[in-house]
């Protein structure tokens, strides 16, 4: 029987999902680590996520207890922004510079200076961090000049996987909003901002091509086809961002917000029309189904809960017991900016812990991590709100994170509604679900709109607000403000 392959490269691992592609039935899932990678310098090679692919696919393969002939279609989504370097003969000319790669910054200051934060988010539906490519870019000019002068194609994480398999270097609408030089408005390059890294340069021969949600790649090349064993007609979708596919795995409909406890803490809805946050919280990046997915993401989330774990010396089911046990108006505030920060826009910041007294306890610290991660976010939400987006549905959790009993809890405290989760046996990994809506619907030529409400998870509410939260959650946002806006962009206190 026909099946489909929908694949996830995350930061921190590759996972592969294969599905039936009429019902979107799990039939079996395998997952293979990437190297560890941390900011500020974080780079992996992208051979490494192909031999992830590679024995993940051999894993979900025998799982699903399908004939890899049986593959009829695949599709890749993989973390954003990052650089991948080619030359003229497609050889990777140095390892990948990821999303939390903050060493760009710099680059990144000089390029807002001379567009215009405003002007920038008029122009692309976001105000760039370090984490977009251009900034990369300009970092790969400046240190690298020898490699530089070789690129000859950029491509992102995902673009790179999906030319190995197809042969084409190609993008989608979600990936390329996500670069800083492309217009999801306009639905063109910006090859004028390109221009202030190197005026010289044509650019536009070095772009890939940006496909529809709907639009297949192509078929898999024949090379490729052969070393997996695989048919020579396998389509591969156009692919797209892990948050951005992860909106089609969970089904989110405009008004649903997300929230992603992962290596990066992500809150998301999807949207009909285009958003412009001025204050450059918000991305207002391109979704896979041909709208917009507002969204704000920031750097530290499980990391930090990892942290305080290794702190207290503890598994995470007891720091989440020990955070759901203490009083949060008696806990210390975390500004939770690890390693650095993406929104707000801190590159060179470092936590901070405040409000520490004799009285503080293994308890209190571990609610104080929690909070640290959620807080940023629920701040994120109301800046989505401030610029115009409703997220008034359903309050979905998801990643990692979303295992932990604490995390659902404090999070149902802190926005005071119910917070449902997918159910995992249907829904599977949010990301690779996604990628396998997509290849279904390549396949099946019914879109991706039409197939994600086919294929919409069961979901079951797992944490209710408790009593008296309402007063409570104003009182730690106004706490933690306090202390997230005073710390500063170089790792010191400022105000």
């Amino acid at each position: 029987m026909p099946v489909v392959v929908g694949v996830d490269s995350s930061t921190q691992s590759c996972k592969v999902e294969v599905r039936d592609p009429d019902s979107g039935r799990l039939l079996g899932r395998g997952s293979a680590p990437h190297p560890p990678a941390f900011a500020p310098r974080s780079e992996q090679h992208p051979t490494d996520w192909w031999g992830a692919f590679e024995q993940s696919l051999d894993t979900a393969v025998a799982a699903a207890g399908v004939a890899r002939t049986d593959i009829a279609a695949i599709s890749v989504a993989a973390q954003c922004h990052g650089l991948v370097p080619l030359d003229a003969d497609g050889a990777v000319i140095r390892p990948a510079k990821l999303w939390n790669d903050t060493t760009s910054a710099p680059q990144l200051d000089r390029l807002r200076a001379r567009i215009g934060a405003e002007a920038w988010v008029d122009r692309v539906g976001s105000l760039p961090t370090a984490a977009f490519t251009l900034s990369k870019l300009a970092w790969f000019a400046e240190n690298e000049p020898e490699g530089f002068a070789r690129l000859a194609r950029i491509c992102l994480p995902h673009d790179w996987l999906t030319l190995r398999l197809s042969g084409r270097h190609v993008t989608d609408r979600s990936e390329a909003s996500g670069t800083g030089y492309w217009s999801a408005a306009q639905g063109r390059y910006l090859e004028e901002y390109l221009a202030l890294i190197d005026p010289v340069r044509d650019w536009r021969p070095m772009l890939p091509e940006v496909l529809g949600p709907d639009e297949p790649t192509g078929t898999i090349t024949r090379e490729t086809a052969d070393a997996l064993g695989l048919r020579p007609d396998v389509l591969i979708g156009a692919g797209g961002g892990d948050q951005h596919i992860a909106g089609l795995g969970l089904a989110v409909e405009p008004g649903d917000v997300v929230y992603t406890i992962a290596t990066s803490g992500v809150v998301f809805t999807t949207s009909l029309d285009p958003v412009f946050d001025t204050s450059g919280i918000v991305d207002g990046v391109a979704d896979c189904s041909g709208g917009y997915l507002p969204l704000v993401s920031t750097l530290n989330a499980a990391r930090v809960t990892d942290w305080a774990a290794n702190i207290l010396g503890v598994d995470h089911a007891e720091l989440g017991q020990l955070a759901l046990s203490a009083d949060p108006l008696r806990s210390p505030v975390l500004a939770a900016f690890l390693d650095g920060e993406r929104k707000p826009n801190r590159p060179g910041a470092s936590g901070l812990l405040a409000g520490i007294t004799s009285a503080t306890g293994r308890a209190e610290l571990a609610r104080a991590a929690h909070d640290g991660v959620l807080l940023g976010l629920l701040r994120g939400e109301a800046h989505m709100n401030a610029a115009g987006v409703d997220t008034s549905g359903r309050v979905l959790i998801t990643g990692g994170g979303a295992r932990s009993a604490a995390y659902r809890q404090i999070l149902a405290d802190l926005t005071g509604r119910e917070v449902t989760i997918a159910d995992p046996a249907d829904a599977g990994e949010a990301t690779a679900r996604g990628a396998a809506v997509q290849a279904a619907a390549v396949l099946s030529g019914k879109g991706v709109r039409q197939t994600r409400r086919a294929w919409a998870p069961r979901t079951e509410t797992v944490a209710q607000p408790r009593p008296h939260t309402d007063e409570l959650r104003e009182q730690l946002l106004h706490r933690y403000r306090t202390v997230a806006d005073w710390t500063g962009f170089d790792g010191q206190a400022q105000r």
